[in-house]
C-alpha cells in the first residue's frame, strides 16, 4: 500500500537521511551518504526493504520532534496501553554547535518505552541494500544479529528474542509500564571494520546525546524573532539536516523519484547540490541558521566549480555532494516507484544542461556573504572574476532555464535576470575581487542586459514580464525581479506582473504553478510551493502585506504534522508531491516570512514617524 508523502518524517545526522512513516516504519535510508545506494527503499516499491515497529491493536498515533531537534518521537495508543518510539540517526559523540554532524556514524537508533499499561510490539527489519537488489543474510551473534549482502555489512543490536526468515529479522515481545529497550542498526562496507553491537545503556546514551547535539545547534544558531518563529526555526533545522557535513554541500532533497505527477514519469533524483539554489539558500541560512553554514556551502560550490571555467565559459549547474561532476542518470526497472510512478531514476541528466542563471547565483552568494569573505584566497577570487566574465560573454545566448526544460533552448527572462545579477554583484564587490579595472566593462554589459529585459521581457498586452523574450506566457520565476533588486517591489510593472501571476498561474487553493506552456514532458505537474512563497515575498516587497500574509498562510497549510514540506501540491487532491522534504520549499518559507516581518516593521516605523 502506498503511504502518502506527507505521512513521513525526516531523520538526519548530516551525512545521510531516513524517512519514517506515521506507522513507525523506516521506508527510506541511504548509508553512509545521502546519495549512497539505499538500504531501505519501500518508499519506492514493496521490494525495497523496511524496518518497522508496530504496536498490536494500535488505535491512534501522534508524533513530534523532541524540542529543537530532528529526533522523532511517535506515541502509539492501544486499548491495552501506550508506547513511545524515539527515532534518531546518531550524531558524532559529544558534537555540539558548529561541529554538529562531525564524525556521525552510520547508525540508526530506535528506542521504545511503555508509558502506561502493557503493549505487544512487532519489529520487522528487512534491509534490501542497493535499491532492493540484494536480499541479505542474517546470522545470530552476541548482542543481536549480523547481516551481510553485497558491499554491505551491518549489525542489528537487540536483546529481544527473534526469528530469521528470508533476509528478514522478526521479533515479537511485550512491554510493561516503565519498561524500555532500544534497537541499533549500524552499517559498514565490506572494506571497513565489522560494525559492533551496542548495549542498551549505550544506545540510550547516544539517543540523548543526539538530542543535545541538535539542541546545542539551535541554541547558538537560531535568533529569528519574527512571525511564524517556530516554523521558521524548524525549517532552519531541516536545512541543516540536509547539509552533508564533510563538505558543506546541501542536498535539494534526501530522496529520489518521488513524482511530480502521480503515476507519471516526472521523477528525478534530488540528492545533489544545485548552484541555482545558492543565493536564496544563503539568505535563508542567515535568517534561520548561521552564516558559518552559508559560508561552508559557498566554499563547497566555489571548490566544486572552480576548475571548470578555466576550460570552458559554461558552468555546470549541479554537483554531487562530494563535488562530483558526473551525475549520469539511469533507471531502476526492478522498483515500481511511489504509487506506481515509473521510472525510478538515480543520477540526474540535468547536469549536462546549460543554464545561464548559475553565474548570478554564485556572485550574489558572494555579495550576500561579502562581510564574511573579507579575504578571499587567490583561487576563489580568480574564479569569481571568471564567473563575472563568463556571464558577460554568454548572457545573450539561449538556455534551458531555471526549470530545466527538456525542450528547445529559449531566451528565458530569468536567465537574463541572473546574468544581470552576476554583473551587478561583481560591480558591488569589485574591491573584494581586486578587479576595479573591470568595473566599467561589467557595468556596461549589466546595463545592456537591463535594457534587453525591459524591452523584450515585458509584454504590454499581457501586462507582465513573461517566461522568455517575445513570449506571452507568464512564469513564476519573474517574481525574482523585485527579490533580487532589479526593480522596486512597488514598480507598476512588478505590481502588474504579480497580478498576472495571481490571475493566470494559481490553482483553486491560491497556490502558484511554475509556468504555462509545454516543457517537453508529458503530464501536468502540481502547484509549486517555492513559487507560492516567492509570491508572498514579492507581495511583501510590493507593500501588499495583507495579501502576502494570506499567500503565506495558504502555503504553510500544507506543512505536515511534523513541519515538513515537499516540492509541490497536487492541484486536485491537495496531497504533497515530489521529493521530500524539499530544501527549496523550506528556503522559500524562511525568506518569505522574513520579508513579511521586514515589511510590517517598515510599516510600523512609517506610522510612528507619521504620528510623531
Amino acid at each position: 500500500m502506498t503511504v502518502p508523502i506527507a505521512d513521513y518524517a525526516l531523520l538526519s545526522n548530516c551525512h545521510s537521511a531516513a524517512l519514517v512513516s506515521r506507522a513507525g516504519s523506516v521506508h527510506w535510508l541511504c548509508f553512509p551518504r545521502f546519495d549512497s545506494p539505499s538500504f531501505f527503499a519501500q518508499l519506492l516499491g514493496d521490494n525495497g526493504g523496511h524496518f518497522s515497529v508496530s504496536v498490536t491493536g494500535c488505535e491512534t498515533t501522534q508524533r513530534r520532534y523532541i524540542r529543537d531537534s530532528l529526533v522523532l518521537q511517535t506515541t502509539f495508543q492501544a486499548k491495552s496501553g501506550t508506547c513511545q518510539l524515539t527515532d534518531a540517526l546518531a550524531l558524532g559523540k559529544g558534537k555540539r554547535g558548529h561541529d554538529l554532524g562531525e564524525n556521525s556514524p552510520p547508525l540508526l537508533l530506535r528506542g521504545l518505552r511503555c508509558v502506561s499499561g502493557s503493549v505487544e510490539v512487532l519489529v520487522e527489519c528487512a534491509p534490501r541494500p542497493e535499491y532492493g537488489l540484494i536480499q541479505p543474510v542474517f546470522v545470530p551473534a552476541e548482542g543481536g544479529a549480523l547481516g551481510r549482502g553485497g558491499a554491505s555489512v551491518f549489525f542489528l543490536s537487540l536483546t529481544t528474542p527473534y526469528t530469521l526468515e528470508q533476509g528478514k529479522l522478526v521479533s515479537t515481545f511485550c512491554l510493561q509500564q516503565g519498561e524500555s529497550l532500544c534497537f541499533g542498526l549500524e552499517y559498514a562496507s565490506t572494506e571497513e571494520a565489522q560494525p559492533r553491537s551496542w548495549t542498551q545503556h549505550h544506545m540510550q546514551e547516544m539517543i540523548t546525546d543526539t538530542e543535545k547535539g541538535w539542541q546545542s545547534w539551535a541554541a547558538i544558531h537560531q535568533r529569528y524573532d519574527g512571525p511564524w518563529r517556530d516554523l521558521v526555526a524548524h525549517s532552519g533545522r531541516v536545512l541543516q539536516g540536509l547539509v552533508y557535513q564533510p563538505t558543506g554541500a546541501i542536498v535539494a532533497a534526501p530522496t529520489t523519484s518521488l513524482p511530480e505527477v502521480p503515476g507519471g514519469n516526472r521523477n528525478w533524483d534530488y540528492r545533489f547540490t544545485w548552484v541555482r539554489d545558492a543565493s536564496i539558500t544563503m539568505e535563508a541560512f542567515w535568517i534561520a541558521a548561521c552564516p558559518v553554514e552559508a559560508g561552508r556551502f559557498f566554499s563547497f560550490l566555489a571548490n566544486a566549480a572552480s576548475a571548470q571555467l578555466s576550460q570552458d565559459k559554461y558552468l555546470q549547474i549541479m554537483f554531487g555532494i562530494g563535488g562530483e561532476h558526473d551525475l549520469t542518470e539511469r533507471e531502476l526497472p526492478h522498483l515500481a516507484g511511489w504509487s506506481n510512478s515509473r521510472p525510478v531514476r538515480i543520477g540526474n541528466q540535468a547536469w549536462t544542461q546549460r543554464q545561464l542563471d548559475v553565474y548570478g547565483e554564485l556572485l550574489r552568494s558572494a555579495s550576500v556573504l561579502s562581510n564574511k569573505l573579507e579575504a578571499l584566497d587567490d583561487l576563489t577570487r580568480m574564479f569569481l572574476v571568471q564567473v563575472a566574465d563568463a556571464a558577460a560573454a554568454v548572457w545573450n545566448e539561449k538556455d534551458q532555464g531555471i526549470w530545466e526544460i527538456r525542450g528547445e533552448p529559449q531566451h528565458f527572462v530569468h536567465s537574463k535576470l541572473m546574468c544581470w545579477v552576476a554583473l551587478d554583484s561583481a560591480v558591488r564587490i569589485a574591491d573584494l575581487l581586486q578587479s576595479p579595472e573591470k568595473v566599467e566593462q561589467w557595468s556596461s554589459v549589466r546595463d545592456q542586459i537591463r535594457s534587453a529585459i525591459l524591452a523584450h521581457g515585458w509584454n504590454g498586452k499581457v501586462g507582465s514580464f513573461t517566461r522568455a523574450f517575445g513570449s506571452d506566457q507568464v512564469d513564476a520565476s519573474c517574481l525574482m525581479l523585485p527579490i533580487v533588486g532589479f526593480l522596486p517591489g512597488d514598480d507598476p510593472r512588478i505590481l502588474s506582473t504579480i497580478d498576472a501571476i495571481v490571475s493566470r498561474l494559481t490553482d483553486e487553493r491560491g497556490l502558484v504553478y511554475r509556468y504555462q506552456g509545454d516543457d517537453g514532458l508529458p503530464g501536468q505537474e502540481g502547484s509549486f510551493l517555492l513559487c507560492s512563497f516567492w509570491l508572498a515575498q514579492a507581495q511583501a516587497l510590493a507593500r501588499r502585506t495583507t495579501e502576502a500574509k494570506q499567500t503565506f498562510e495558504r502555503a504553510i497549510a500544507f506543512v505536515n504534522d511534523v513541519g515538513l514540506l515537499a516540492e509541490e501540491v497536487d492541484s486536485k487532491s491537495g496531497d504533497l508531491l515530489g521529493n521530500f522534504p524539499q530544501a527549496f520549499s523550506h528556503v522559500g518559507l524562511i525568506n518569505a516570512a522574513n520579508a513579511i516581518y521586514e515589511a510590517e516593521r517598515s510599516e510600523t516605523q512609517l506610522f510612528q514617524s507619521f504620528i510623531s
